[in-house]
């Protein structure tokens, strides 16, 4: 064989696979779950997003780069392999141990820091993640992180990892903090704390029970005085009613006095005379014109009346027998 056919052979060849390797090199796919990064000569060029085949620039003039475009999740203080939790101890504000198991949700938001302004992000993720658990359950009482303190503390956990994320500038943003769960490190510990958690949920029971009979008590005597109140209104308006009406009733009277006042004084003394005396029958009788007297004739006549009734039901005397009158 010449050195000329040699020499095409290897040309075809070394074409063949440059073909081979551009056509290789120049497409790519981009899952619905992924986000492609294009680097150029090992700079960021863009990011694909949207899922399918795409062409780029064959190698070694472009790469590309697969990273997760969905929400991430990081445990921290589960269970490992070994079925220990030793990390996750941690002391709180008033010097009690216990255990806490944290969810945190974070998503790649900047692709080119993400690559490129850490080695490991995700371990920094983690290392960050923890100071900040501990940094917030150092400062929390016990009671608070075992009960009603929990929402606060995830608030305030995410506010301080977000603050540290921001620092480092590695491309990742946190969606939610979620403390899955808090507890004391032995069973004697935990039994003894539930006993104490046990009698301060029935003490607020207990004076929730009062409070709900206070307020009972309370409303009930706020309508019993408002009837009071009430019923005192009325009897005000009434009896302010009345003496309009007795005033009306007076100057009525009075002006019929000036015009006749010999008048309206004896039809006074009559009216009051059937008011004192109510049912009573009074006869009047005028000797001189100037002295009412009483006189009680009605007990008079009904006195006659019987003496009349008793003489006429008596039986006459009988003629025969009898002695003659002559």
């Amino acid at each position: 064989m010449s050195l000329k056919r040699i020499y095409t052979a290897t040309g075809m060849i070394i074409g063949i696979i440059v073909l081979a390797i551009v056509a290789m090199t120049s497409w790519y796919t981009v899952d619905e779950s992924d986000q492609a990064v294009i680097l150029t000569f090992g700079k960021v060029d863009q990011t694909v997003t949207d899922p399918g085949l795409h062409f780029k620039l064959p190698w070694p003039i472009q790469n590309v780069e697969k990273l997760q475009a969905e929400t991430l999740k990081l445990d921290f203080g589960f269970l490992d392999e070994a079925g220990s939790k030793s990390e996750t101890k941690m002391i709180t504000g008033d010097e009690n141990i216990v255990l806490a198991d944290l969810v945190v949700q974070w998503k790649i938001t900047d692709p080119e820091k993400y690559l490129f302004n850490a080695e490991n992000p995700e371990g920094i993720l983690y290392n960050a993640t923890s100071a900040s658990l501990r940094s917030i359950i150092g400062s929390s009482k016990i009671d608070d992180a075992l009960t009603t303190g929990k929402a606060e503390i995830e608030g305030n956990v995410r506010d301080l990892l977000t603050s540290l994320l921001d620092k480092y500038d590695i491309g990742i943003s946190v969606l939610a903090v979620n403390l899955k769960d808090v507890e004391l490190p032995n069973e004697e510990v935990r039994s003894a704390f539930t006993a104490v958690t046990d009698a301060r949920e029935t003490m607020n029971t207990k004076i929730n029970e009062a409070k709900k009979y206070e307020n009972k008590r309370m409303n009930e005597a706020e309508g019993e005085k408002a009837a009071i109140k009430s019923n005192a209104d009325g009897e005000k308006a009434a009896r302010i009613e009345e003496a309009r009406g007795n005033v009306s009733v007076f100057n009525s009277l009075y002006e019929q006095y000036k015009t006749n006042p010999e008048i309206t004084r004896e039809r006074l003394t009559l009216e009051t005379l059937e008011k004192v005396l109510p049912g009573a029958e009074i006869y009047i009788m005028n000797d001189d014109g100037n002295t009412l007297k009483y006189f009680p004739i009605r007990p008079l006549e009904k006195e006659t009346t019987k003496q009349a009734d008793t003489n006429n039901n008596t039986p006459a005397p009988n003629d025969e027998g009898g002695e003659k009158n002559e």
